[in-house]
């Protein structure tokens, strides 16, 4: 693996190749879609889905996605006040 202190390999071969722009890319959509997915059933636009590649800004999106009022939320409130059972 190691030869004269280099590292060899698709990854570490000091070019940025097609093949490792292809591996990106696939890998930047297995990711990105799913979340996109989920981001759009929970009322908000899917391009949030990328500031997951953000270290710190993930995390917080992460809590204002798990803590926020959803639309879906404020409909089931609308329709338990009008009937009267809370």
């Amino acid at each position: 693996m190691y030869e004269n202190g280099y590292m060899h390999g698709w990854a570490m071969n000091g070019t940025w190749g097609l093949t490792h722009f292809l591996v990106f890319a696939v890998m930047a959509a297995l990711i990105l879609y799913p979340i996109g997915l989920i981001l759009r059933k929970l009322g908000y636009s899917p391009f949030w889905a990328a500031l997951a590649c953000l270290p710190i800004v993930n995390i917080i999106g992460l809590w204002v996605v798990a803590i926020g009022r959803r639309s879906s939320d404020a409909g089931q409130l609308k329709t338990s006040d009008s009937t009267g059972n809370a």
